[in-house]
């Protein structure tokens, strides 16, 4: 990199982060990603006031503030990184960098250091500690010396962290040099005032700036009373209550229904906010869409002129959904995404699809897929491998569906299945726009247009494989209620009716029109009558027409490649079985998914590798077959069949 230095694996600290990303620090300033999508910080050249080192066990942090105060800590840098960025912020930024250094001597008195929106504790010369102020909720003087810090409870820490930080008591003696009272104020209120004057605390902490009544939710669902305070939002339903720090929205998703008069309002969340052992990345609100609001802001002028000024008016009158996401928007500081260019077959934003058991509708946007509303799903552009177009084929010979398979780079799959034909060539031309590598049976427009259209059993189709492997067939289908018997079927002793049906099929793929032949002698006539009627039954419709026959299926033809659900199916089918004696069929699939989506990606890896592995072999195996099918086969003998029939 010429312009600048690129690192991997730099968690960012603060609440949620557990999670490695990307840091690029270069020359118009600093960018960090969290790995597979997600938050984002960006931080420009002409914000940052300063930039500290510090070393912490087994690596090394990067402190950067700016000017409204922030503070972010970036760790996981090695100890030769710490020189070249050193001269780098040196030469490019003109910043010198400073050493901290960490107390590990365990002492709990010492000083304390108010920089911005940070509280420092100093032990010495070196830091024990730091609590951003922004997370206090409260501050109550205890006594005349002691001052106790009582800090939010934000339901997404709990999504990585198993403890939080909920109070912190600080005792300031009467001697206290550095917070000076006089005759009617301790320095203990001296320090308590100089919190309050930082920290998300007295009336603004407390009241909401304003509350949107018996919203409906769809994930978590329930109906709730949303309330926007000046540092989180709060969800109030009849039995849940959440709490969320502006701090873990990611981005916020205005996205109108299609033919519909609802709209809905995703909030994207990262950590996400957890319910029992369920997580929620997104929050997704639904509104009507006519409906209008008229809000007032519960802000005091002061605090309206010296923070929000820019971003907020003081009241609100139009449609509820643009209300929301303006004033959220201004609070939270998050961006908001739209609906681009795509366009449907209706004019709308987004079609109709299925993803796994559920209905819903698929959102193609600028730089991502959105699949709401449940499960809420959101693809980005960056994570995507391929996309593929497959043909519908569970729903019959008549196609009027497709299914839109994603690929991401981590090997991971979303199908996306039952999209109208029509809306095939606006989804085609806008996922080309964008660049993405589209994979299917040719090359370019035809090679999608022959996977649509194409009547070919040998097209895979990931769905139709999928129900066929649960019921536990071999895909032999052929057969239906009027079938009768050949020359190779064993039937019982009594039964000639299969001689003279022998045949009816010479090459196995076009079915002739048998020659006449004289009833069998020992045959009564109404026996000769129903096999006529049932042939005809066989070969017309209703209106005499003859029908299409179904493709005779190839025994030589490789067999198609097991997803990693399958394998695992394999594995534990019969352990369920055992430990639930007399389960159904139904109640032994039910059971296999549910196992299989609670298990972690590391667990389900096993088994996905073995899927990656059928799936190369059947490649390889489906190539061959192919090509030998496309050699010229040698006639077959014409055997009489009768002949046959009658040898010993």
């Amino acid at each position: 990199m010429t312009d600048g230095h690129l690192f991997n694996n730099i968690t960012l600290g603060g609440r949620g982060g557990t999670n490695p990303g990307q840091i690029k620090i270069f020359s118009g300033g600093i960018f960090w990603k969290r790995q597979g999508g997600g938050k984002s910080i960006e931080v420009d050249k002409a914000d940052i006031v300063s930039v500290t080192w510090m070393k912490v066990p087994r690596s090394n942090q990067l402190g950067v503030q700016i000017k409204d105060g922030l503070f972010y800590k970036f760790t996981g840098f090695r100890d030769q990184d710490v020189l070249s960025l050193t001269n780098f912020f040196q030469n490019t930024f003109g910043i010198t960098v400073k050493e901290k250094q960490l107390s590990v001597t365990g002492r709990n008195w010492g000083e304390v250091d108010l920089n911005g929106n940070m509280l420092v504790f100093m032990v010495g010369s070196k830091q024990a500690f730091e609590v951003p102020l922004a997370d206090v909720s409260q501050t109550n003087l205890q006594g005349k010396n002691d001052v106790i810090l009582e800090f939010h409870v934000d339901d997404t820490t709990g999504a990585n962290e198993k403890d939080s930080l909920m109070e912190i008591s600080f005792h300031i003696p009467n001697s206290n040099t550095q917070f000076v009272g006089d005759v009617n104020t301790s320095p203990a209120q001296v320090f308590c005032n100089n919190i309050v004057s930082v920290a998300d605390v007295g009336a603004g902490g407390e009241d909401a700036v304003v509350t949107f009544e018996g919203i409906a939710i769809l994930t978590p669902r329930g109906r709730y009373s949303v309330e926007l305070h000046l540092s989180f939002l709060r969800l109030q339903g009849q039995a849940n209550d959440f709490k969320i720090q502006y701090s873990s929205v990611v981005r916020l998703f205005l996205l109108p229904k299609s033919n519909q008069p609802h709209t809905f309002v995703v909030i994207s969340l990262d950590p996400p906010i957890r319910k029992g052992q369920t997580l929620y990345p997104h929050i997704v609100m639904q509104f009507e869409t006519d409906s209008v609001v008229d809000s007032e802001l519960a802000l005091s002028e002061d605090l309206y002129n010296s923070k929000y000024k820019d971003k907020l008016e003081l009241s609100y009158k139009g449609l509820i959904h643009e209300v929301f996401t303006t004033i959220l928007r201004g609070l939270s500081g998050a961006k908001v995404t739209k609906p681009g260019k795509f366009r449907s077959c209706q004019d709308g934003y987004a079609v109709k699809s299925s993803l796994k058991a559920e209905d819903g509708i698929l959102y193609p946007l600028e730089k991502s897929f959105f699949f709401l509303p449940k499960p809420p799903t959101l693809i980005t552009h960056e994570e995507i491998d391929f996309v593929e177009f497959e043909r519908h084929t569970a729903g019959g010979s008549n196609m009027h569906y497709f299914d839109l398979l994603i690929r991401l780079k981590s090997d991971q799959e979303h199908l996306f299945r039952n999209i109208q034909r029509n809306e095939y060539h606006n989804l085609y031309g806008f996922i080309s726009s964008k660049g993405l590598k589209i994979m299917n049976l040719g090359d370019g427009q035809a090679g999608v247009d022959k996977v649509l259209e194409s009547d070919d059993d040998d097209a895979v189709d990931p769905h139709l494989e999928r129900i066929r492997n649960e019921a536990g067939e071999d895909d032999s289908d052929e057969e239906d209620s009027d079938f009768v018997a050949g020359e190779y079927d064993e039937g019982s002793p009594t039964d000639d009716s299969g001689a003279d049906d022998s045949d009816a099929s010479q090459s196995g793929d076009e079915i002739e029109k048998p020659a006449k032949k004289e009833p069998k002698k020992d045959l009564p006539p109404s026996n000769s009558k129903a096999s006529s009627s049932k042939k005809k039954s066989k070969d017309a419709d209703e209106d005499g027409k003859k029908r299409k026959p179904k493709k005779k299926k190839d025994p030589n033809a490789p067999k198609r490649a097991l997803s990693g659900f399958m394998f695992f199916s394999q594995m534990e089918r019969e352990n369920i079985k055992k430990t639930n004696p007399g389960i159904s069929f139904i109640d032994v699939g039910r059971v296999l998914g549910e196992k299989w989506n609670k298990m972690s990606v590391e667990e389900k890896e096993p088994y996905e590798a073995k899927a990656r592995v059928d799936k190369i072999r059947y490649k390889d195996e489906i190539s061959g077959y192919k090509n030998q099918q496309a050699q010229p086969q040698p006639q077959p003998m014409n055997i009489d069949s009768g002949n046959e029939s009658d040898s010993p």
